[in-house]
């Protein structure tokens, strides 16, 4: 079932070292798999590699970790204390990390790209639709159009002035706010990708929100990733076999506001409508970073559109499905 919106949904991820729940088989110097479970910025995760030493293989999974816990710290809305929320909070951000940086800098052009369809300052309607269902009594109708049209005004990208050469970010109007919650899980698991690379591991999918494949498998068969069925996402409507290349799923049925399902956690930067609950949209792309955040900006994009948003933006291939199957494909 998809998920409802909850306040229990929000677990902010620690990761610790010692007692990493690795899946290892030992003996023999054969190639064998090592599998960590856990959740990167409030969503499932997981890194799956093959080791001929579980020492290593443990020392490379609780680097990837470090890299996953420092991030987060840069990136989760759902932490007081990151950087974006401290930008959030305070309309300034000085001194910001790099990371943050390049990452903004990703999202801002994607958002120029798909000419505002994907818009990293959708925090502020995000927030609209949380506080209305998450209230007493919600009305069943949603946010009234009013409350909508004003926040609205909040939400424009180009109010983001980025200066990289001083490590700062400032919003141009009060009360807007930023995510990167659509850019940022693939950011990650390229980052912890780098990691594991740099210990030796050459042979992994690694899913901090979006799987990327590295290599093929020891048998040299591809990594098989599924496509949600938007209404049973536990369920997939279609599969992947991915080498050297990310998937990046977005569909509103990923969380809903309301039971009846008419309300869904991506937004229509220009209406302030939610998404529909059963289209969800994949996109192949090289890296996460690439494929993330195009998933949704190719999920609310115009069908006219959909074609030079996926070239202009570096996307290979991208797969839109309902529940009945894959319902049309666009490449590059």
């Amino acid at each position: 079932m998809p998920a409802l919106m909850s306040r229990r949904r929000f677990i902010t991820f620690i990761a610790a070292a010692a007692g990493l729940p690795l899946l290892l088989k030992a003996g023999g110097a054969q190639a064998r798999p090592a599998r960590w479970d856990g959740t990167a910025l409030g969503a499932p995760a997981s890194i799956q590699l093959y080791h001929t030493d579980e020492a290593q293989a443990r020392a490379a999974i609780a680097a990837g970790l470090e890299e996953l816990k420092r991030l987060e710290a840069v990136f989760s809305v759902y932490r007081a204390d990151s950087s974006i929320s401290r930008l959030n909070r305070e309309g300034v951000l000085e001194n910001a990390p790099q990371d943050f940086i390049v990452m903004l800098t990703r999202a801002l052009s994607l958002a120029s790209i798909s000419d505002g369809v994907y818009d990293p300052t959708i925090q502020p309607l995000w927030q609209l639709y949380f506080r209305h269902f998450t209230a007493s009594n919600p009305d069943p109708a949603g946010p009234a159009p009013r409350d909508i049209s004003t926040t609205l005004a909040l939400v424009d990208w180009r109010a983001v002035e980025v200066d990289a050469g001083r490590n700062k970010v400032s919003f141009v109007r009060p009360g807007m706010g930023l995510t990167l919650n659509s850019g940022a899980q693939g950011y990650i698991t390229d980052r912890v990708t780098d990691i594991l690379r740099v210990h030796g591991f050459d042979r992994m999918l690694v899913d901090m929100g979006e799987p990327r494949a590295i290599s093929a498998k020891p048998d040299g068969s591809a990594w098989r990733i599924g496509i949600a069925n938007p209404a049973d996402p536990g369920r997939s409507v279609a599969t992947l076999d991915v080498v050297d290349k990310c998937v990046s799923t977005s569909g509103g049925y990923g969380t809903l506001f309301d039971e009846a399902g008419a309300f869904t956690h991506l937004i229509d930067t220009r209406t302030g409508r939610t998404a529909p609950a059963m289209l969800g949209v994949s996109v192949v792309a090289d890296t996460g970073t690439v494929a993330d955040g195009l998933s949704t900006a190719m999920l609310m994009a115009p069908v006219e559109r959909r074609h030079a948003i996926l070239k202009a933006a570096g996307g290979l291939k991208a797969i839109y499905v309902t529940p009945d199957g894959v319902a049309s494909t666009v490449e590059a």
